[in-house]
């Protein structure tokens, strides 16, 4: 059974090494297609006489990929209350079929709720880097989670 993560499990300077994924070529082109259709996402001719040389994904679906991710490498079905919103997302290089997401979680802040003791503020900056250790992506953003339930083990 995976790790749940609640508030109670975050400190401040902790880094998280979550899962992998690799990219394949026909989902980036079906996601493109559907949420950002430029031509370097969905046309392979188009991407090859593009500053990129070839199809990459969408920034969206790197964030999306790496939310999955983060999702799945920390269990937070029962602890997960959502987030009031992110302070900012970098797009460092293209994220190409083949390549292989490694996402890391770095925690930065962790923020008990005052009016509502179930609960707390976690701020991170989620790393994601391709198989050759480069980053290619980082979020910073906060996430609201709920504490651990009294009796629960960790």
């Amino acid at each position: 059974m995976k790790k749940q993560w609640y508030f109670d499990d975050f400190v401040p300077g902790q880094e998280i090494e979550l899962g992998q994924r690799t990219v394949t070529e026909e989902e980036i082109i079906a996601f493109a297609t559907q949420f950002d259709p430029q031509p370097f996402h969905i046309d392979k001719e188009a991407a090859a006489k593009s500053i990129y040389g070839g199809v990459i994904a969408s920034g969206w679906h790197t964030c999306a990929m790496m939310m999955r991710i983060v999702l799945d490498g920390m269990g937070c079905e029962e602890a997960s209350m959502g987030s009031p919103g992110l302070d900012g997302v970098r797009w460092l290089q293209p994220v190409r079929a083949g390549d292989t997401l490694q996402v890391r979680y770095v925690t930065k802040e962790v923020k008990p709720s005052s009016s509502k003791p179930d609960r707390g503020v976690v701020k991170s900056t989620w790393v994601a880097t391709n198989q050759n250790g480069e980053p290619v992506c980082t979020i910073d953003g906060m996430a609201m989670f709920r504490r651990r339930p009294q009796g629960a083990g960790q």
